[in-house]
């Protein structure tokens, strides 16, 4: 995200983002709470994450190093029902709520970069929901397996069975089923907390288009060449 500002908007905002480490289930964004701080993903992955009453979550957007946590703020408002949980550890950089604000009136490449992000996120968030709705869980993990490899480095995703139920909003039992259908296939190689992608073609032949719709309207809003994956070094 950062790195497709004009070098100079880059540095004049660098200063003031402050290098972060992002740990395991730290929250970035809690449901319903003024946000203080807009996060710059640089490696990692968070998850936005619904809750119900009853105390359940389903994943329902995920947000790598193309994108920014604290939407709202971009939106005139300083809060949201979602929360924002660290699902992979990484790095970022961190960005008062104040200043954030006063970067988007100083610097409008930097708002219409944050608007077309806006726009891919949200249509990310509402295939998730017809996704969930409508396909099977093998091609609902070949999906989320896929968008996870966009965002990281190498071919290796951890993960736990429990994370994985919330990502795709099924039991564990489904989870397990599912993997293991990828795995006798050879696209997949898991255990031990880690999932490898062995065959990143079949994986994508497996997924539901929901996979494919979001990273055309990716490519065309972020302006990239068709299929290039800009997330991953």
């Amino acid at each position: 995200m950062l790195l497709a500002l004009p070098p100079e908007d880059l540095a004049e905002l660098w200063p003031q983002l402050e290098p972060v480490d992002l740990i395991l289930r730290d929250v970035l964004q809690v449901p319903e709470q003024p946000m203080q701080t807009a996060w710059f993903i640089e490696t990692g992955i968070v998850s936005m994450l619904a809750t119900l009453e009853d105390g359940d979550s389903a994943e329902v957007g995920l947000v790598g190093n193309e994108g920014v946590v604290g939407l709202p703020l971009l939106l005139d408002d300083d809060r949201d029902d979602l929360e924002g949980t660290v699902q992979m550890a990484g790095t970022g950089y961190r960005l008062p709520a104040d200043a954030f604000r006063a970067a988007l009136e100083r610097l409008p490449a930097l708002r219409r970069l944050l608007n077309r992000y806006a726009l891919i996120h949200h249509g990310q968030v509402a295939r998730t929901g017809a996704c969930n709705g409508r396909h099977h869980i093998d091609q609902r993990l070949a999906r989320w397996l896929l968008m996870a490899h966009d965002r990281t480095e190498g071919d290796t995703v951890p993960f736990t069975h429990e994370m994985l139920s919330i990502m795709l909003g099924v039991r564990r039992a489904g989870v397990t089923v599912a993997a293991g259908a990828l795995q006798k296939a050879g696209l997949i190689r898991y255990g031990g907390g880690r999932i490898t992608i062995t065959d990143r073609p079949g994986l994508e032949a497996v997924a539901c288009e929901c996979y494919g719709i979001t990273r055309r309207a990716r490519d065309r809003l972020f302006g990239l060449p068709p299929g290039e994956i800009p997330y991953r070094r």
